[in-house]
């Protein structure tokens, strides 16, 4: 599976469509083939949540009760990792952090490796190293600005036949209204808007703007459309609703 997701990624850029954000440096390095001991690895790189709790018991020099103690012992007995001491914990630290994060998904990493290596994409990234950040972007928040989401916008036309039922002033009115919470929102909420708008953390090339009927502002996501309902007679309704709705952007890939 991981395989097939290799080739997917690799054509998927090659054919200008959305890159995979979000994984971490540490697995990138490993995936070109850079060593686990070698990878720079924060706690926050390990995506299971209680795991990373425990492994943070480690950090420091604080005394640990017995439960915490029994809490790691656990965990390092599972990854057949020797008993906690006082003259090993840091060293058994960094252990199952590089297991947590890496060796947990060494077999994927692998498979996904083989997919990337059947598409041009895998000899470009070894020739041109810079390439790397441009097929596995970084966190996208704050990275683009109202100026660059606005310019990737088409919004309603007159005679867009999709919203016949839609005035000409109505069309202006949303438009305008989604031009000024753009222009005013945070890093943080254009991010979420775009998520919702596309179930994506990458900015597309281009995102499409319709007027409906409706309650609450949608997100056809497979065709990169903001639906907005006319009804908005002033922009503080406009904002609460748009707020509320990509904050959805978390669940359900920004459908409402």
């Amino acid at each position: 599976m991981f395989m097939v997701a290799g080739r997917m990624i690799g054509h998927s850029f090659l054919h200008g469509g959305p890159c995979l954000q979000g994984l971490r440096p540490a697995v990138v390095h490993v995936l070109l083939g850079g060593s686990p001991e070698t990878a720079t690895i924060t706690l926050e790189d390990c995506p299971d949540l209680d795991i990373r709790e425990t492994i943070r018991l480690l950090e420091g020099g604080s005394i640990l009760s017995d439960k915490d103690k029994q809490s790691v012992q656990d965990l390092a007995y599972a990854w057949d990792l020797p008993f906690l001491t006082e003259n090993n914990r840091r060293w058994l630290f960094e252990k199952m952090l590089i297991h947590a994060v890496i060796g947990r998904v060494t077999r994927q990493i692998k498979q996904l490796r083989r997919g990337l290596k059947e598409t041009p994409m895998w000899t470009l990234m070894t020739q041109r190293p810079d390439t790397v950040a441009l097929l596995f972007p970084k966190d996208v928040a704050g990275n683009f600005g109202a100026e660059v989401l606005l310019q990737r916008i088409t919004c309603p036309r007159e005679d867009d036949s999709d919203d016949e039922d839609c005035s000409t002033e109505t069309k202006c009115r949303m438009s305008g209204y989604l031009r000024q919470f753009i222009t005013n929102a945070t890093p943080t909420e254009l991010a979420n808007l775009v998520k919702f708008w596309t179930g994506w953390e990458v900015l597309p090339q281009s995102l499409s703007v319709e007027v409906i009927e409706g309650r609450y502002p949608t997100a056809s996501t497979c065709f990169e459309t903001l639906r907005i309902p006319g009804h908005y007679k002033d922009y503080t309704s406009f904002k609460h609703d748009i707020l509320a709705c990509i904050c959805t952007c978390h669940t359900g890939f920004g459908l409402v």
